[in-house]
């Protein structure tokens, strides 16, 4: 496949190598050359050897050649007229790059150095050894400093150094936290010091009130009994409710039990698990990666539903939403005990979230591309509880299109998660509840977070590449600097990820992207723009291996995003991945920030932390 003449200038540094046969007195030209991409792959085939031949470079500048020869034949200097041997040079005489966060280093500025003859001369290494001479200002005398060679006027005194603009609070909110130590059973919903009590017919209630749920019971789990079978799980949620109904997400106070969290579990009539691409059913223990920002943290109660629906009904919008709907029937009457019983002297911890913006640093935005393809891919956005039901949009029927919202939003529960695809890359409820990605850019004081925008990936590709021309630009209207483009799961959602990061690439704004690849979810499709990606990867083998949460964003991901984000902003070039999959490419990173930061970061557990599971076990054999 021939490539164009912009393709050709990123690569002049590799083989030239022709893509179709030509004949002899053909002037070179970028159409006569095949991709570097694909020369890896050729070379593994045995179907090319690149040994001695001249860079694209050095042979685009009118080379002709000298005897007709076939396609896939590396253009070596005894068969063109003339080449480029200045290139060669050059290229030689480049000292090796030190690695730097983003694994090449950063550009330094070359400084400007006085000369004779009332003159400053710049000498620029690069490119083609170019030297510039700007007159020196009037009256800057010959060593003039570097800030005056581009003033207009020469300046007379010294400017006094810009100061560094104060961060502003746009907006903030309290969550207030009470423990809850020993969940019960019983006749009525309430709390009485740090026990829950929860009305098991109001399990039945919910389920009635859904036409495709058949049945549904709730059971307490408590930690020492995490050995528990349990169908495959669909969500995990915080409980929490607004302490004001009158107060929207993201504002006012919270309010948030600690020490239990709500989790969704479902089957069909027929015995299928409402999931897709794998599911988690099997003992708690062993399916469940505890402490991801999505999962149970080990020491908590699960309030555990498992629902019954319809035949067939799993693979149907309607079957995890009826679910869904069943399950915060209960957590509804759980949210009316709060407000009602609880005060602040039983407040065992009170969080503070604000929103804060830096003038005059990089502007970026955190956009996540959530699932839309309809069947049971959905998800409800800005429900009037905190991961509520009641006032919710499923994304679906908004046509997947962008929609804004602000960080304190996404914390405070605005999206409540229905999705049921693959469980180790899945982002569950609680994790938009605790989001990393998005706690970090807020909190990192090196950069601007202007906001979040949530995507949905549609099903069909019209839709998809239609949604992402409308997420470009609305991020252009922002005016951002960076970008970050996060996707859950792999697969069918890859074609419009890899569109999202084209579409703001192209307006000339770096991207980061962040998804499941390793072995078995590695990118069906991209382009140019994703030269800077994050892996979320986690498992030992690289694949969906059916636990919870595994191989989701974790703070260490964030950590690495946004040091590759602030990298490709400054003008870093970022350094292409390997072919395969390799772990070692994510500690080198990991390493590279330790040097830089002076400051550890800590990797979570995988799989290999839990006891050995039987699904697992024959999946590996």
């Amino acid at each position: 496949m021939s490539i164009t003449a912009e393709t050709a200038k990123q690569h002049a540094n590799d083989p030239a190598v022709l893509c179709c046969r030509a004949e002899e007195g053909t002037v070179l030209e970028p159409a006569n050359f095949e991709d570097p991409a694909i020369f890896p792959d050729l070379i593994d085939s045995g179907l090319l050897n690149t040994d001695g031949a001249l860079k694209l470079g050095q042979v685009l500048n009118g080379s002709k050649l000298t005897k007709t020869v076939d396609s896939l034949t590396p253009i070596t200097p005894d068969i063109v007229d003339k080449y480029d041997a200045a290139e060669e040079e050059a290229a030689e005489e480049e000292a090796p790059a030190e690695e730097a966060v983003a694994e090449v280093a950063a550009p330094v500025a070359a400084a400007p150095v006085a000369a004779a003859g009332g003159t400053i001369k710049l000498h620029i290494g690069e490119g083609k050894n170019i030297d510039i001479e700007i007159p020196a200002g009037v009256g800057a005398g010959a060593a003039a400093p570097a800030a005056a060679v581009a003033a207009p006027v020469a300046a007379e005194a010294a400017a006094p150094a810009a100061a560094e603009e104060e961060e502003v609070v746009v907006r903030e909110m309290t969550r207030k936290h009470y423990k809850i130590d020993k969940v019960v059973l019983g006749d009525e919903t309430k709390i009485e010091g740090t026990t829950l009590y929860v009305r098991e017919a109001a399990a039945t209630e919910g389920a009635d009130a859904q036409a495709l749920v058949q049945s549904m019971k709730v059971e307490i789990i408590n930690p020492d009994q995490y050995h528990t079978y349990s169908q495959t799980v669909m969500d995990i949620q915080p409980i929490a409710c607004k302490a004001d109904t009158d107060m929207e997400l993201g504002e006012g106070e919270t309010m948030v039990l600690d020490g239990v969290v709500t989790v969704v579990t479902g089957v069909t009539e027929e015995g299928v698990q409402v999931g897709e691409f794998g599911s988690s059913e099997g003992y708690l223990d062993e399916n469940m990666q505890w402490g991801r920002p999505g999962a149970v943290d080990k020491g908590e109660i699960m309030i555990k539903y498992e629902a019954v629906i319809d035949r067939k009904k799993n693979m149907e919008r309607p079957g995890p939403i009826a679910i869904h709907t069943a399950v915060d029937h209960v957590t509804s009457e759980i949210r009316e005990a709060m407000r009602r019983d609880l005060t602040d002297e039983q407040v065992v911890d009170t969080q503070v979230l604000q929103q804060t913006r830096h003038p005059g640093k990089k502007k970026i935005v955190v956009v996540k591309e959530i699932m839309g393809q309809g069947a049971m891919h959905d998800n409800f956005l800005f429900p009037t509880e905190p991961v509520g039901v009641l006032g919710a949009k499923p994304n679906v029927d908004l046509g997947n299109v962008p929609v804004a919202a602000n960080p304190l939003e996404v914390l405070d529960g605005c999206i409540h998660a229905l999705t049921c695809i693959g469980p180790a890359s899945k982002e569950m409820s609680r994790h938009y509840w605790r989001e990393p990605l998005v706690l970090g850019a807020v909190h990192d004081e090196d950069v601007d977070c202007v906001g979040v925008i949530f995507v949905g990936s549609p099903q069909a590709n019209t839709d998809k590449f239609y949604v992402s021309r409308r997420l470009g630009q609305m991020v252009e209207s922002m005016n951002v600097d960076g970008a970050f483009v996060t996707t859950e799961g792999f697969g069918n959602n890859h074609v419009d990820f890899t569109s999202h990061i084209e579409q703001i690439g192209k307006r000339g704004i770096p991207v980061v992207g962040f998804s499941f690849c390793a072995v078995q979810g590695a990118l069906v499709t991209g382009n140019k723009y994703c030269d800077a990606m994050v892996d979320n990867n986690k498992s030992m083998s690289g694949i969906e291996n059916e636990v919870l949460a595994c191989n989701t964003l974790c703070e260490e991901d964030a950590i690495r995003g946004l040091a590759m984000l602030k990298a490709k902003m400054a003008g870093e070039e970022i350094k292409a991945p390997e072919r395969h999959y390799n772990a070692n490419v994510k500690q080198n990173n990991v390493e590279l920030i330790e040097k830089a930061t002076g400051e550890k970061i800590e990797l979570v557990e995988n799989e290999q932390s839990l006891p050995m599971s039987e699904k697992r076990k024959a999946k590996y054999d």
